[in-house]
């Protein structure tokens, strides 16, 4: 009589099950061997290789030892029509087992940041077709959506009502930035583009590329445009990152806190044009939508120098506005910190003098 250890006794002796010479001999129905096989899948025990009449089925450990059993890549187009993502990550996790192979934090990060961006491409491109690509090659998990649809930068663009692509990309990094805010909080972006190696966001000749493992942000226009939106992600396969690190980076953990999204980080040199010093207006532009957060992190990398106005504005006036709100800055040249400084004593003063 054929059972699920017997399976996994073929298994480990054979290398490989095959499902039809399962029922010729054990003399069993095909749908009986199916259905043991189907439930060792779903537990775990077994990864299907192959599709429909070639597939066969490995334990775990074989496949890791035997890499070249899997396929480079999974590529598909889905119709945008009551797609979900949670069913689209099902089906890559069916047909694509390499993603089995990995590390179990590797697999949390994918599963995460490849369920929000598809979501975003659902719920915000207005694209009739979405293209998804998943890839595990040269010790490295990258994944691709690519839609044709309105374009990220376009989308913030228009419903908030800027004025160009880079203020919207501006608003996007700060986290919290939405089009749909009733269904949508806007961390997806901001975290997804923290969790792995490299985040790229191209639209419509706008690239935003994060490289974490310099780190640094980069903005580039590029000649080739692309309609839509295309996301790149990728990460090591023996990464160390861990999900739950990345969220407690951008929590305060203060007592009193509920751990939830209050900490940001802004990048000061994404904000200045052709070397000009930051004025006043710039500042207002930096400090647009930040009252949302209890932690705002200024990092001034690249910058050698800011106008007093710049530094006025973010630590003295809009401190003197948002008490409850912590701003920290980092990366200071001279230049930077002497303004910075100034304007933080400028502050002190005006706080001393209403104290008494």
């Amino acid at each position: 009589m054929i059972t699920k250890e017997k399976i996994l006794e073929i298994a480990r002796q054979k290398g490989r099950v095959i499902a039809p010479n399962l029922s010729k001999q054990f003399s069993v129905s095909r749908q009986y061997s199916n259905r043991l096989i189907k439930e060792l899948v779903a537990a775990g025990k077994l990864i299907k290789l192959g599709a429909t009449r070639y597939a066969f089925y490995v334990l775990p450990e074989y496949a890791k030892a035997h890499p070249e059993l899997f396929p480079p890549r999974y590529v598909k187009a889905f119709k945008n029509e009551g797609l979900e993502e949670h069913r689209v990550l099902d089906q890559i996790e069916q047909a694509f087992p390499a993603l089995k192979s990995l590390p179990e934090n590797v697999r949390s990060i994918f599963t995460y940041a490849f369920s929000e961006m598809l979501n975003n491409a659902i719920e915000h491109s207005k694209s009739v077709r979405i293209v998804v690509e998943v890839s595990v090659a040269q010790k490295a998990l990258s994944f691709v959506v690519r839609d044709s649809g309105v374009g990220v930068f376009r989308n913030v663009m228009k419903q908030r009502g800027l004025k160009s692509e880079m203020e919207a990309i501006q608003d996007i990094l700060k986290g919290k930035t939405t089009t749909i805010p009733k269904s949508h909080s806007g961390e997806g972006i901001f975290f997804t583009s923290r969790a792995g190696d490299v985040f790229i966001l191209d639209s419509f000749g706008y690239q935003l590329i994060v490289d974490n493992n310099l780190p640094d942000v980069f903005v580039k226009t590029v000649k080739k445009i692309k309609r839509g939106t295309c996301v790149t992600f990728k990460i090591a396969a023996v990464s160390k990152r861990h999900l739950n690190e990345v969220f407690k980076k951008y929590a305060n953990v203060a007592d009193g806190s509920d751990y939830g999204f209050d900490k940001t980080e802004i990048r000061v040199k994404l904000y200045t044009i052709g070397g000009v010093q930051i004025s006043r207006s710039q500042a207002r532009r930096v400090l647009a939508g930040l009252e949302k957060f209890k932690i705002v992190v200024f990092d001034f990398d690249k910058v050698p120098t800011v106008g007093q106005a710049f530094a006025d504005e973010v630590f003295r006036v809009f401190h003197r506005q948002h008490l409850h709100i912590r701003l920290k800055a980092e990366n200071m040249e001279e230049g930077v910190k002497f303004m910075v400084e100034r304007a933080r004593n400028e502050a002190e003063t005006y706080f001393s003098e209403k104290r008494v």
